[in-house]
């Protein structure tokens, strides 16, 4: 949950707050953690970033109580453009932005937009690794912007809330934003930085912006916003999002072209459309509502729905909407989770632990008791990970609306990612992990096989084939099973004549070996690593 707090004087410009009004904060999906006299704070859902700004709130909260309805978001054009340099691909590829004029900045607005930006970053920009947004004074930016990288040394300029200047590589020494988020950049032989056509520096993504332009202060009333990051789709996000909430604010929107080579991007506010069927709502909430109810309650969060082509169109703002199971739920929110009754079901059924999951659950007892640490990872991969991994013939997902595009084919992947990002933590490090992997298989009806795996990884200066050989050796006797190794070649994984294929009653169930030098190397992983995979469904068979 974010904790967001407004201003208790600027929320009661818009509404009374009174206990029915309370109650209905409650019921809208948002929790009133605590009122004072001059504040008021909300807990908000991760999955509504539109709600962290005061504006966003209004907007979607008079909508629910009927007091204003959906409006459409509209963008003038302009010259201004941003080119992306090609070079740009291997660093932080993409930017994105957006000039909105005409807002009356105060202390007040300008620390909401600043809470609002902090809660972004936090969240869906994963402390700026994904995005990260400024905001910069329109008057001092001479267009064309070019989005570029240069050498840390080269990069000169006064940063935000200082008065001395500084290169890049000072900046990540010693200001306070550089060292906290120094880390984004330490592969990086050249740095992120926006220059306007003054060779002025606005920014050096994702760490600080320059104290010229990127300070806004009270009576300043026209902006760019910039975005730079790693997902293209994300960032359109979250632009849209800090545009909408400066138009409701009065701002007035103008379009920025993002140059990227041949190929033009830019913000148009357009809703996407998103089919939804009827049965899936009654089946998943167990209420039987007529097209012309759904479509009231998907105005009160809102959508504008199309009863006919039953098409829901979802506003710039609602960036969280990515399946048609998100649209049940606000008509669930809309309706009100106080008057859905519950049913018992009038089948009668009985049901026990299945004969997988009894063994897993032992499994992790006894490697926990081994000291070794259980592990919980995404059952997706990003593309950087399918790169870096070298993986082929992984099982992709169609129209996925994140970085996240293919299932995951193994288990030792992820424990080695882990590893990866906790290098600096302390050693020896002993993880595992019980899940699913999927593989292509035109034999299943899906064309896709789930299959349950365990993985273990032991990252130490004593990790090898013997450390690993005796854990398998203790978990196969303590699960009553006979076991023999075979000499594993040609598995790139692992270094060669130091590895075996794990065999049960003839059967290849699984591998382990001491994990080859040269990704470790890659990986930048400090210690040796011994891994361990086998087939959770074979062996209880």
């Amino acid at each position: 949950m974010a904790a967001i707090k407004f201003s208790r004087k600027e929320f009661e410009k818009h509404f009374k707050l009174t206990e029915e009004l309370k109650e209905k904060i409650n019921l809208f999906g948002t929790h009133l953690e605590n009122v004072t006299n001059d504040e008021i704070e909300l807990e908000i859902l991760p999955n509504r970033p539109d709600l962290y700004s005061l504006q966003g709130f209004v907007r979607a909260f008079s909508i629910f109580l009927g007091k204003n309805k959906n409006k459409e978001y509209k963008i003038k054009k302009s010259d201004a453009k941003i080119i992306v340099d090609p070079i740009m691909k291997s660093i932080r590829p993409y930017s994105m932005a957006i000039i909105v004029k005409g807002i009356k900045f105060t202390n007040e607005n300008i620390k909401d937009i600043m809470q609002w930006q902090e809660k972004i970053h936090a969240t869906i920009g994963r402390n700026r690794k994904k995005i990260a947004l400024g905001y910069y004074v329109l008057d001092k930016i001479k267009f064309p912007v070019k989005y570029t990288a240069r050498p840390p040394k080269e990069i000169k300029f006064i940063p935000l809330e200082t008065n001395e200047e500084m290169n890049g590589l000072q900046i990540l020494q010693s200001h306070p934003t550089g060292r906290e988020y120094a880390n984004q950049l330490e592969n990086f032989d050249e740095f992120p930085v926006y220059y306007d056509s003054n060779k002025n520096v606005l920014s050096m993504p994702p760490i600080i912006n320059s104290n010229d332009s990127g300070k806004i202060t009270p009576g300043v009333s026209d902006v760019l916003i910039e975005c730079s990051g790693t997902d293209l789709d994300t960032l359109k996000k979250a632009i849209s999002l800090a545009a909408c909430d400066l138009i409701e604010a009065g701002g007035e929107a103008h379009r920025v072209e993002i140059i990227y080579g041949a190929k033009k991007e830019f913000i148009d506010f357009e809703p996407e459309k998103l089919k939804l069927n009827t049965e899936n709502v009654k089946k998943i909430l167990g209420l039987d509502l007529k097209d012309e109810e759904i479509k009231k309650l998907l105005e009160k969060m809102g959508y504008n729905y199309n009863t006919k082509s039953k098409e829901a169109e979802i506003p710039a703002w609602r960036t969280d909407i990515m399946h048609e199971v998100d649209l049940i739920e606000d008509i669930a929110i809309a309706y009100g989770y106080e008057k859905i009754v519950p049913e018992i079901p009038s089948i009668a059924t009985t049901g026990e632990v299945s004969k997988t999951e009894t063994i897993k659950r032992k499994i992790a007892e006894i490697l926990l008791g081994l000291s070794i640490l259980e592990t919980s990872s995404y059952h997706m991969l990003t593309l950087d990970d399918v790169k870096q991994f070298s993986l082929k013939d992984c099982v992709e997902v169609e129209d996925s609306k994140s970085e996240y595009k293919s299932l995951r084919p193994n288990l030792s992947i992820m424990l080695l990612k882990i590893l990866k990002e906790n290098v600096d933590v302390e050693y020896p490090q002993r993880i595992f992990e019980l899940g699913k992997i999927f593989k292509k298989d035109d034999k299943e009806e899906t064309g896709i096989k789930e299959t349950e795996k365990l993985a273990i990884a032991i990252a130490d200066t004593n990790a090898n084939f013997t450390t690993m050989k005796q854990i398998l050796d203790y978990l196969m006797r303590m699960l009553g099973k006979n076991y023999s190794l075979e000499n594993q070649s040609n598995e790139k994984t692992f270094i060669e004549g130091r590895s075996a294929k794990i065999m049960l009653e003839g059967k290849e169930i699984g591998s382990f070996g001491e994990v080859s030098p040269q990704i470790l190397s890659n990986l930048k992983i400090k210690m040796p690593v011994a891994l361990l995979e086998l087939d959770i469904e074979q062996l209880c068979e």
